[in-house]
């Protein structure tokens, strides 16, 4: 990446957080909000898919879970009862390695807890699409360290969509993705919703911990 292309991502990334910043005041508390990059903000049917369920999405194109972490302080200031988190995979496609791409979710799912005890995370796996085939080593590993890190910090869920993306002989579902093999039609949001769907609402009634 140029000089001149790095920084014009940067201030897109800084204006895309200072928009959800504005956003998190007007935001009533206690709903379910979407954090992550385009596999959230393109998911244009996500309101209707998950209705009646309280949606806000927070999720911008190119984001990397750096920049989840400076959307911490905007996210606790909605109070959220979920947080619905999908950000690593622009991470693998930068060429980062698994443990520096963990590291950065477990900050913000472990600040937000914390500042958030009712709050729970719903970490959706990061996909093995296509695109990344020579990184699914990595995008793999980011997953499994997240599965773990859910057994320290019970406020977090994992859930596993990329069964959703093979046949039944391991192959991709190419019919999910469109041409780029990264991005999704409607097929596959429809299929995501089914399983995130009841998970969102299960952790959206959970009890308080107080």
């Amino acid at each position: 990446m140029t000089g001149k292309l790095a920084a014009a991502v940067v201030t897109l990334t800084l204006c895309a957080v200072g928009a959800v910043s504005t956003l998190a005041a007007a935001v009533e508390p206690g709903g379910i909000v979407f954090v992550g990059s385009s596999i959230f903000h393109r998911w244009t049917r996500l309101p209707a898919q998950m209705a009646p369920l309280p949606i806000v999405n927070l999720a911008f194109d190119g984001a990397q879970t750096a920049d989840m972490l400076r959307l911490v302080p905007p996210v606790l200031t909605m109070r959220p009862k979920v947080v619905a988190y999908y950000a690593g995979s622009n991470d693998v496609s930068a060429g980062e390695p698994a443990e520096a791409i963990f590291d950065r979710i477990r900050q913000f799912t472990d600040r937000v807890t914390t500042a958030l005890p009712d709050t729970h995370v719903v970490f959706m796996s990061i996909n093995r699409a296509p695109e990344k085939r020579d990184r699914w080593d990595v995008v793999d590993a980011v997953n499994h360290r997240v599965e773990a890190h859910t057994t320290k910090n019970t406020r977090i869920e994992y859930v596993d969509v990329n069964p959703i993306l093979f046949d039944q002989a391991g192959r991709p579902r190419l019919e999910l993705f469109l041409s780029d093999g990264l991005h999704f039609r409607p097929q596959a949001y429809e299929e995501f919703a089914r399983v995130l769907k009841p998970v969102l609402t299960r952790a959206l009634a959970a009890p308080s911990v107080r």
